[in-house]
């Protein structure tokens, strides 16, 4: 059948090819085709319509019969994808078994058609969101114990600060996946909520058939039965919308390290490299973190779409004018973004290459002056705080108006050699012996992982 132009070009950057293919125009016209199919189903189980109307339903209830430009232009004029989707089904079940056709959609309202339908992309989309974040979290963890020692200048305000470990700040990405993989969890029991309301949301068209007809339909979808019709009550989409906007602020922050990590004057760590990738058209030098502009990119281009949603949720009444309207395209989109930055940060977290001379190399940039703190917290114990500030601070002047190393003024300076020796300068300035708890942050985020995926 024939499919509506679209631009394509960026898609395979942004978006992974699974992800777009369930919210492809055939994926929405087949979520909706499957309800209308279960709906027969459902109908006949509880006596409503006869049985024999049920398969010429189903085996009408096909994307591929369908022409995609046609019900295009169609919605043009109708508003909504199902009004002329079920007249389409309509025609085609009455070019085969005529009497079938009166028993299609019974009871449903074009809403219901769309947002169960919706809800069918959403679980499938949920899978591959869920599969991808898994992998992405055992490739982190595994990271984060393989560089759980590898020392690394910390750092506050884009300046040097104390050291960390590279496994701590990839423990960091761990943990907040870790979360995210919790709250979508969470709100899925919520999220795959039957949408089955009739025209206003009294189901009244089935009279004493509605509970049972909503009970079967919800059955025959593998969905929860909601405790009433939820048309102009977004909040389960809004909830799904707001998780993934958490998912690609954390994964913006990883692409965000990596690439200031990558930066020339860093040099610490890099995304895989690949014939190709990362290139200029001008400068053939360059290796540019495409991978990590992806994840930025969707950090930035998500919250706008978020507040979409958020705008549109005080919906009117039972039936919204515009406000419904301004989801069909924007939750869609979120969820092609998210797997798009999920895909590229698998790439980059798998094959991340580590330059840890090169950290070492930078942390002694400063001549040792980021670990002042840790001499000075032992001076403190001795000489008391405020003391013990001031005599560091002015060492570490002294260290960068003489460009010294800072051992070497420390230990020219009597009041500090007074009360530490050589050996326990050494110890305190060597970047190993100041890392703190990193190491059980990495061993708590790894454990928190591996319950989850128990």
């Amino acid at each position: 059948m024939t499919q509506r132009p679209g631009n394509q070009l960026f898609d395979a950057y942004f978006t992974a090819p699974a992800m777009r293919e369930i919210f492809s125009d055939r994926g929405r016209v087949q979520g909706m085709l499957d309800f209308e199919a279960a709906l027969a189903r459902a109908e006949a189980s509880v006596g409503l319509i006869p049985q024999v109307a049920v398969a010429p339903i189903e085996a009408s209830c096909k994307a591929e019969r369908y022409d995609f430009g046609a019900l295009a232009e169609a919605i043009a004029v109708a508003g909504n994808s199902a009004i002329p989707l079920v007249k389409a089904l309509g025609r085609v079940i009455a070019s085969g078994v005529p009497e079938a056709e009166r028993y299609v959609h019974l009871g449903a309202t074009s809403q219901d058609a769309m947002d169960t339908g919706l809800v069918l992309q959403l679980r499938a989309a949920l899978a591959l969101i869920e599969a991808d974040l898994a992998q992405l979290a055992n490739t982190l963890a595994h990271q984060a114990q393989v560089y759980a020692d590898v020392p690394l200048a910390g750092r506050t305000w884009l300046q040097h600060a104390t050291p960390v470990t590279l496994g701590m700040k990839i423990a960091g990405w761990l943990g907040a996946l870790t979360r995210h993989r919790q709250r979508l969890s969470e709100l899925k029991p919520r999220l795959l909520s039957l949408q089955f309301g009739g025209a206003s949301g009294t189901l009244a068209a089935l009279g004493d058939k509605a509970l049972p007809v909503s009970q079967a339909l919800a059955e025959q979808l593998c969905l929860n039965v909601p405790e009433q019709p939820w048309h102009t009550q977004r909040d389960r989409l809004v909830e799904l919308a707001s998780v993934l906007g958490l998912i690609a602020g954390s994964l913006g922050k990883l692409g965000r390290d990596v690439s200031l990590l990558m930066q020339t004057e860093a040099g610490e760590v890099f995304e895989p490299s690949a014939p190709g990738k990362g290139g200029s058209s001008s400068m053939p030098h360059k290796r540019n973190p495409v991978g990590a502009a992806v994840l930025i990119s969707a950090a930035t281009r998500v919250p706008g779409l978020l507040a979409t949603l958020f705008s549109a949720m005080p919906q009117e009444h039972e039936r919204s004018l515009g406000l419904w309207h301004a989801e069909w395209e924007t939750l869609p989109e979120i969820c092609c973004l998210v797997s798009g930055a999920l895909r590229q940060a698998q790439t980059i977290a798998q094959g991340l290459e580590v330059d840890s001379a090169r950290m070492r190399r930078n942390l002694d940039l400063t001549q040792g002056l980021v670990l002042a703190e840790a001499v000075s917290s032992v001076l403190a114990q001795r000489l008391g705080r405020d003391t013990a500030h001031h005599l560091l601070e002015r060492c570490c002047q002294r260290a960068v108006a003489e460009q010294r190393q800072l051992r070497a003024v420390l230990g020219d300076d009597p009041q500090v050699s007074a009360e530490l020796s050589a050996d326990e300068l050494d110890r305190l300035l060597d970047p190993a012996h100041y890392l703190g708890q990193a190491r059980v942050w990495v061993a708590r985020a790894v454990t928190e992982h591996q319950r989850l995926s128990a």
